[in-house]
């Protein structure tokens, strides 16, 4: 039983950032700033993001149920600062339309997100392993990221 309401906590806890993120939608500055060709329509995200965020709290339940939070200390808390770069990341770009400062969050955020990943994988091998997709999806955001910042930054200002 404890077992089961630490999964639900985990579940809890990464949605709850699910959720705070999801605060900050693309909206109409969004639709009008330019974007590389290859960036993947607005449908894939959802989809995609609840995934991750189901795989992230599987990997930190794994790693509480087998050391507990004492035992794991380190490697949970990377699991909540990456968490709230991860929430954060959707309000500065969304939010706030500071596509520079979602950079900086985003390179900070994939940071945060390899060292869980190393944690992880040192206390369980498939917490690990299940972080690998939310990692490469970031690296891939933070191209995305920075492709929006050239464009529709630095570009601009060159002409």
């Amino acid at each position: 039983m404890k077992s089961i309401i630490g999964l639900i906590v985990w579940l809890v806890i990464t949605f709850a950032a699910a959720f705070i993120g999801s605060r900050y939608m693309p909206g109409e500055w969004y639709a009008q700033i330019a974007k590389p060709s290859w960036t993947p329509p607005n449908a894939i995200f959802g989809p995609v993001w609840t995934l991750l965020y189901l795989m992230m709290a599987i990997a930190a339940w794994l790693v509480w149920r087998l050391r507990g939070i004492s035992g794991a200390k380190l490697a949970l808390l990377f699991f909540v600062i990456q968490l709230v770069l991860n929430a954060l990341w959707s309000y500065f770009f969304f939010g706030r339309h500071d596509i520079i400062l979602a950079f900086i969050d985003i390179v900070i955020l994939w940071l945060f997100i390899l060292l869980t990943l190393i944690a992880f994988w040192k206390q369980n091998k498939l917490a690990g392993v299940l972080l690998i997709p939310y990692l490469l999806w970031v690296t891939f955001a933070s191209v995305l990221n920075y492709s929006f910042m050239y464009i529709n930054i630095f570009w601009l200002h060159k002409m």
